[in-house]
């Protein structure tokens, strides 16, 4: 097992690692972590996938936060049924990363008010489309209006966008692990027990 990481046997330094993974994520957009899978329930109860661009990470509270057009169908579906997952994979160090927890989605408040004001005016502009995402149309389209595209609109011009921004906030309660290793993977899960607010983590076979 000579050359393995220093989390290589140990669940205290693999939850560190993820940690650190996720976390860069919302750091660099370079990352891997910083466009993971996210997974919702449909209205229909069958299950819902689509890369996101991860945007800030709080670690204390478990909880990553995601950018949203507010008339996304993820929003009807999280308010039937907040299920949701997040999937992370760094082919660097060959880390997988399953996330299970629950989703809400804020389209006010002091989180909200930060996370548009943190924004670009270039991000804001996907908010500026004029149909509700998956909308069906005739002809390929950007969605956006023909006077920003190609184009960062200002101050004034971004402001109608501010009534399609959401976020959606993901709280983690199970985060599971999987070192692809050449020595042998490694696999873990660490539950949130409430009750001693701490990780307990138990190795698994891979």
């Amino acid at each position: 097992m000579t050359g393995e990481a220093a989390f290589y046997n140990d669940l205290h330094l693999s939850i560190a690692e993820a940690r650190r993974l996720i976390e860069a994520g919302a750091d660099s957009r370079h990352a891997a972590a910083h466009h993971p899978v996210v997974a919702t329930i449909g209205s229909d109860g069958s299950p819902s996938q689509r890369v996101m661009i991860l945007r800030h990470v709080d670690w204390q509270k478990r909880c990553l936060r995601f950018h949203t057009d507010a008339r996304s169908t993820k929003l009807e579906d999280l308010a039937k049924n907040s299920t949701a997952s997040v999937l992370i994979y760094d082919p660097e160090p060959k880390i997988q990363l399953r996330l299970s927890g629950s989703a809400i989605v804020h389209r006010e408040g002091a989180a909200f008010d930060a996370a548009w004001h943190q924004s670009t005016n270039f991000a804001r502009r996907c908010y500026l489309a004029e149909q509700a995402p998956g909308i069906v149309v005739a002809q390929p389209t950007s969605g956006l209006p023909e006077w920003v595209e190609g184009r960062q609109p200002d101050d004034a011009e971004i402001a109608p966008a501010r009534d399609n921004f959401a976020i959606l906030l993901f709280t983690f309660h199970s985060l599971e692990w999987l070192y692809l290793a050449n020595s042998g993977h490694r696999r873990a899960r660490w539950q949130w027990d409430s009750a001693a607010a701490d990780w307990c983590g138990n190795w698994l076979a891979p």
